[in-house]
């Protein structure tokens, strides 16, 4: 019996090509976006969750509220660990977290190793993160211990036990042990580092008492804690903790510390404060309700292209009822042939998986899988999901068609009921209404995008060449070195350019009520010539000047959200004001215009200016254009030649910038790809409809043509139809994607408003696509042979 089934469905199947071949594809298409959006989705809800006590570790952050603002950090200050340890049986274990960026010696071999960390020694009792070589317990006890994930392990030694191997951190040469080998940390992890050097390193030897220190932040702390511990209770307890260790010294300063718990599985999608990788939730959700649409717009394509074709099977069925087949039995068939339509398209789907995932890994920014054999679990889902859509897409098409009464179709009076013409006719909206959405969700996100990358910052970035000399003591003989050089225009030094991390100082300012009011504000300490160089403007007072002595000690630049802060109605009121910040005492001397030193995403924040040398690290060099290549291989030259120990490394500072949108850009690419295998598919079935009314309409068309009706009359004949459908669609969509696109904007402070034209656009795209697939079958129809096609019966 099955093999009868199964040779019946192939035989029709085959007979029936063009309409299995748009189902086929419809299905495999489908299949594979939908893959590719489940290993996505997968791969971000899976972050962290290799830890065995991840269900008990919390990040401890803290909100810090001063007379000005309320900071919401995802670090701590470094004593709050151990104490909370030591005052709560809660807490099991701790650890913390530190970022560095190191220089590290191996005979005459030297690295920057940026993605270093420092951490305490419970960083393997808290996270599972393997070592293969060394032992987890004292690997990060001794001060200057190094962990090496294998891989940096194998660029420094090759093939050689590094185990007991002594390298030099920093420009001081200090030698430090290797003491431990782990596996490089997984790509769902939000701690990614590829050198781990104990925090004793960081706390006695680089920056000793920082461990009593109550208002030094910088420590991003993880605490384990002890099974059902109740959070809520734990939390509660906090103030009275804080209060005791620290209470008199936070009101004299004017902070006030709230601690809470985030669980170590939210932090990555859910948390919105700094700290190590983060994601979006909402990314999750919108590439959810994507892969649900595309497979929804699958299903309807095959809903209806089987349907439409319910008149050429109804011979075959009402034969098939005379002679003995019950409902049950056809209903089988049916659902039997969709069965295999879609095992047909899962095969189809792997090989295109295969081929495009390497593309798609490109795309997400992270590799989400190395083959769809790395999990055996993955062919089972795929296979799964594709039996699945065919026993759900084909069990209504059966039901139809198995109801059919013999003696009506065999009498040829069948005709498909005014139901089935509004399923379809609504199954067609539905898909196109998605289609259109998707079109203006395209369209917004790449407007925002667009905008993000063009809008005036307020400061220069054109040719700006940034080169990090992390403190060495030839810096400033560096900078007077390339300020000679043919095409380097301007050299300024400061200790953070835009776009980077920089330091919060505690501040006291004068307001406009003549007090001082106590802020944490952002400090860029630079020279004379960084404003000049970033072309930054000055709105009231003066720049720093080499002509007044005072200013290396005495003297504040602040930019206007600075001057809104403290109360002043123009910046001007500003000028001459005291303030008070990390030790000195001085005067506001200028203020300049707000610039955007941080993200798109983010208000442009309060932010302070001083000369202070010694901390200026960032050296920028404006170069001219032409002969780029030159120019570096020049400022290479004078490196070497007097920072022989450490590797050149530099970058632009344009795209530097622009990597703070690197994960905006990405979900823009995957958003319009999939966008368009939505479109593609909702197209197929457009396609297919149109085929099918052409062919029900082939005596109708050939009748109007021997009347006089042009090529122009038919191809409007069998166009405007689908053509109200589609415009029926763009009237459902559009209020829909406007709220969900208008949501989503929400997550950038500087954003663009959504205008009419986009809907309209959206729209005409849509009308466009209708038209050019629909009018290929109807130019097709309309040209054909009116003597043949009145032959038809």
């Amino acid at each position: 019996m099955f093999r009868n089934y199964l040779k019946i469905a192939w035989r029709n199947l085959w007979r029936n090509k063009v309409f299995s071949f748009i189902n086929v594809m419809g299905l495999t298409v489908g299949l594979t976006a939908c893959f590719f959006i489940f290993l996505y989705v997968h791969f971000e809800l899976s972050y962290d969750s290799f830890h065995t006590k991840g269900d008990r570790i919390y990040r401890l952050a803290c909100d810090v509220k001063t007379p000005s603002e309320i900071i919401k950090g995802g670090s701590t200050p470094w004593p709050f660990a151990p104490n909370l340890q030591h005052d709560f049986p809660e807490v099991e274990a701790f650890t913390r977290f530190s970022f560095a960026n190191l220089l590290v010696k191996k005979d005459n071999v030297s690295f920057q190793e940026e993605n270093t960390l420092f951490a305490d020694s419970s960083l393997f009792r808290v996270f599972d993160f393997k070592l293969v070589k060394g032992n987890p317990q004292t690997a990060l006890k001794e001060k200057c211990s190094i962990v090496f994930s294998r891989t940096a392990a194998k660029k420094y030694f090759g093939d050689k036990d590094p185990i007991g191997q002594t390298l030099l951190l920093t420009g001081d040469l200090l030698p430090c042990t290797v003491t431990g080998i782990m596996e490089d940390m997984p790509g769902n992890s939000q701690i990614k580092a590829d050198m781990l050097v104990s925090m004793s390193t960081n706390t006695e030897r680089f920056n000793p008492g920082i461990d009593q220190q109550w208002g030094n932040f910088g420590a991003i702390t993880f605490l384990l804690l002890k099974p059902h511990t109740n959070i809520a209770a734990l939390e509660a307890k906090f103030p009275d903790f804080i209060e005791r260790h620290n209470g008199k010294e936070r009101k004299a300063a004017q902070m006030f510390y709230t601690l809470l718990l985030e669980p170590l599985k939210e932090v990555y999608l859910h948390s919105t404060r700094d700290g190590f990788e983060s994601g979006s939730i909402t990314n999750v959700y919108i590439f959810s309700v994507i892969a649900i649409f595309i497979l929804f717009i699958a299903c309807i394509n095959f809903i209806n292209l089987t349907t439409a074709r319910s008149v050429e099977r109804a011979k075959e069925i009402g034969i098939r009822k005379v002679v003995g087949a019950t409902k049950m039995e056809l209903i089988r068939q049916f659902i039997g042939e969709c069965v295999l339509l879609c095992l047909i398209a899962f095969a189809l789907t792997i090989i295109l998986f295969a081929a495009l995932l390497p593309m798609f890994n490109l795309l997400a920014g992270k590799t989400i899988s190395t083959g769809i054999f790395e999990n055996p679990w993955y062919i089972v889902t795929l296979l799964v999901a594709a039996i699945g859509i065919g026993l759900l897409a084909g069990f209504y098409p059966a039901l139809v068609l198995s109801s059919f009464k013999p003696v009506t179709v065999l009498k040829g009076r069948f005709a498909t009921g005014t139901k089935g013409i509004i399923l379809r006719k609504g199954l067609v909206v539905t898909q196109f209404a998605i289609s259109i959405a998707l079109i203006i969700g395209t369209l917004v996100v790449y407007l925002q995008m667009n905008y993000m990358h063009s809008k005036d910052l307020g400061f220069n970035k054109a040719q700006m060449l940034v080169i990090d000399t992390h403190g060495d003591n030839a810096k400033e003989a560096f900078k007077q070195a390339i300020s000679g050089l043919p095409r380097v225009q301007l050299v300024a030094t400061s200790s953070s350019v835009p776009g980077a991390a920089n330091f919060g100082a505690y501040s006291e300012i004068e307001n406009k009520q003549g007090d001082m009011q106590v802020a944490n504000l952002d400090l860029y300490s630079i020279d004379y010539d960084y404003l000049k160089q970033y072309q930054i403007k000055v709105v009231a007072g003066r720049a720093f000047s080499r002509d007044f002595g005072t200013d290396t000690a005495e003297a504040m630049i602040m930019n206007e959200a600075a001057v809104k802060l403290f109360g002043y109605a123009s910046s001007d009121e500003a000028i001459g004001k005291h303030f008070r910040q990390w030790g000195r005492d001085g005067k506001i001397i200028g203020v300049i215009k707000n610039f955007h030193f941080r993200s798109l995403q983010e208000d442009i924040k309060p932010l302070t200016m001083r000369i202070k040398p010694n901390e200026c690290d960032m050296i920028s060099v404006n170069v001219a254009s032409g002969n780029l290549s030159g120019t570096i291989a020049a400022i290479e030259g004078k490196w070497k030649a007097l920072l022989p120990n450490r590797p050149f490394n530099y970058y632009f500072l344009d795209e530097f910038f622009d990597r703070q949108y690197r994960t905006e850009e990405r979900f823009g690419k995957l958003f319009f790809n999939f966008a368009v295998l939505a479109i593609f598919i909702s197209c197929l079935g457009l396609l297919g409809l149109a085929s099918y009314s052409a062919l029900q309409r082939t005596r109708e068309i050939g009748i109007r043509k021997v009347m006089g009706a042009s090529v122009r009359d038919i191809v409007n004949l069998l166009s405007k139809e689908f053509l109200k459908l589609v415009f029926i669609s763009f009237l459902i969509a559009t209020p829909v994607a406007w709220y969900f696109m208008h949501q989503w904007l929400q997550i950038f402070a500087y954003r663009i408003s959504i205008t009419w034209w986009v809907f309209a656009a959206a729209g005409i795209i849509a009308l466009l696509i209708a038209i050019g697939t629909i009018s290929f079958q109807a130019i097709k129809a309309a040209l054909a042979d009116p003597v043949k096609s009145m032959r038809v019966e």
